[in-house]
């Protein structure tokens, strides 16, 4: 009897001296002298994301473009759950369009091409924002912003590249850029496609994520100056509220022909778009107080293709800024060269428009010729194999081009072999291999009509670093709306009077990661 009241009374001391030794490590761990905060943040996440989906808000996402998906991505690796809504059929957006690429300082594939260092990227989107980035009213830190979406290219690029595993290994030099920085894939899948369907896929697959499209967003919710979710309606026009915090990714409004477009640039109004007709959603941000900026800045890109099925199409596809970076060369009526194709976009949309235009079945537009030669061809076959496709661009020789075209052909392909000086300013010939004179006339050449179209918005809702939407304090400072973040198109103030190819996927991805984790932290902050 005696023996096992001293075996119970070992067997409690050993226990007890078990769970104090363990209470003392964890101490030691969590609470440790000048680790106090990381020990409560690793304690408060652990806490987090062992809460059942069930007894927690998600974050909503409004808008299924790279940003919202990105955000979505962030929100869901911090241990949140997430509520996408997209009024579109299917997933995407505009993002899912894009053709050229996204931009990235200081990576390994620009290495791999010799380029050593990049560090002028800042200084270019500088350059092309223009005058707009010294602008102070409303007083958006563009600074700030620029200076986030360049030092963290490389690592949004890493992102894709090594977690997502995005083939990003081709790097072109585009218009206004200092070198080749834009990344896309070798494959067929254009890179906005290639990026879009990999985290499609990947949230997917996540429990904890939820997609419903032809879901159109009606109002957000807001308690005490606060957002606290959304009220939309579904395709059969069920009314629905959820409750969380918000990611505003719905877009910009270059498609907005009739709305906001025609109302802060109606001398646009007969130009064809990039984008397919559809209402603006910022009327949603302006009912909340959001303030905007540089809602006037409207990008025109130079080269949309003219269908010769179609000639007078309100919608055009886009010829990606890709052709001309690889060694695309724009001719005019008469068959000569009038502009550096490397310059910003605004200076090569300017050139063209100040040609003589045509009005086609109402739409004004500039045919201006784009060839390729066979080196540039080859290095976009990706690209040209679509247009081919939707008979966009036709393979030509040189001998049955016009006398004037093979004449500027034969003076371009010149000074390229000798290294001469463009008269133009273009420094940079991308792959360009055709050599001047009768050993061309059998080469083949590859050839389109382009014209300006409406692509792209610069200017949208106020933002900050953190992503979060701004309004006015009617003081002359802003501040940011709780509750609610916004990333992509859809926001102004980074890009200026103009945005260099390649950082629109950039934005998105940049600042769509911040807005989602800036999101599923207010709820843990709660």
């Amino acid at each position: 009897m005696v023996m096992r009241i001293r075996r119970s009374r070992c067997c409690l001391f050993l226990i007890c001296f078990l769970v104090g030794f363990i209470t003392a490590i964890l101490c030691m761990v969590l609470f440790r002298p000048g680790n106090f905060g990381l020990g409560l943040s690793h304690f408060s996440s652990f806490l987090f994301t062992t809460m059942t989906t069930a007894s927690r808000k998600p974050v909503i996402v409004v808008g299924s473009g790279l940003a919202g998906l990105s955000a979505a991505h962030e929100a869901l690796k911090a241990g949140a759950s997430v509520h996408m809504l997209d009024r579109a059929p299917k997933p995407g957006g505009n993002s899912i369009k894009a053709s050229s690429g996204i931009n990235g300082a200081g990576t390994r594939f620009q290495r791999e091409l010799g380029i050593s260092k990049d560090d002028s990227f800042y200084s270019d989107t500088v350059r092309s924002a223009g005058a707009r980035f010294t602008e102070t009213n409303p007083p958006v830190d563009r600074k700030a912003l620029v200076e986030i979406l360049t030092s963290h290219s490389e690592s949004a690029v890493n992102w894709l590249a090594d977690e997502l595993k995005v083939d990003l290994s081709v790097v072109a030099q585009l218009g206004g850029h200092s070198v080749a920085r834009t990344h896309r894939g070798g494959g067929k899948l254009p890179p906005g496609a290639a990026i879009v369907s990999v985290l499609v896929d990947e949230l997917k697959g996540n429990s904890n994520f939820t997609l419903e499209n032809l879901a159109e967003v009606d109002e957000l919710l807001t308690s005490e100056d606060k957002v606290k979710g959304v009220r939309y309606h579904t395709e059969d026009g069920q009314s629905r509220e959820l409750e969380g915090p918000v990611v505003f990714a719905a877009g910009g409004f270059a498609g907005d022909a009739h709305g906001l477009l025609s109302k802060y640039r109606p001398d646009l109004a007969g130009i064809s778009s990039t984008n397919e007709a559809r209402p603006a959603s910022h009327g949603l941000l302006t009912a909340i107080s959001a303030e905007f900026v540089d809602m006037d800045s409207v990008q025109i890109h130079p080269t949309g293709f003219v269908d010769p099925k179609d000639p007078g199409a309100a919608y055009k596809f886009l010829a990606a800024e890709a052709l001309r970076g690889e060694g695309g060369i724009l001719l005019s009526g008469t068959g000569e060269r009038f502009v550096n194709e490397l310059e910003t976009r605004d200076v090569v949309s300017a050139a063209i428009m100040a040609l003589p235009h045509s009005t086609v079945d109402k739409t004004r537009q500039w045919e201006v010729t784009l060839l390729l030669d066979p080196g540039a061809c080859e290095v976009a076959v990706s690209h040209i194999g679509f247009y081919l496709w939707k008979g966009l661009v036709q393979k030509k020789k040189v001998r049955d081009l016009t006398p004037e075209i093979i004449a500027s052909v034969d003076k371009y392909a010149t000074l390229v072999s000798e290294h001469g000086a463009d008269p133009l300013g273009r420094k940079a010939f991308g792959h360009w291999k055709l050599p001047p004179g009768e050993a061309n006339r059998d080469e083949e050449v590859c050839v389109g009509t382009v014209t300006p179209v409406v692509h792209f918005t610069m200017g949208g809702v106020a933002f900050d670093s953190q992503a979060r939407v701004l309004r006015s304090t009617g003081t002359g400072s802003l501040t940011p709306i709780p509750g609610i973040w916004a990333a992509g198109e859809v926001t102004g103030g980074i890009h200026g009077a103009n945005r260099l190819g390649g950082s629109s996927l950039l934005e998105c991805a940049v600042f769509g990661r911040i807005a989602g984790a800036e999101a599923a932290k207010s709820l843990r902050d709660v």
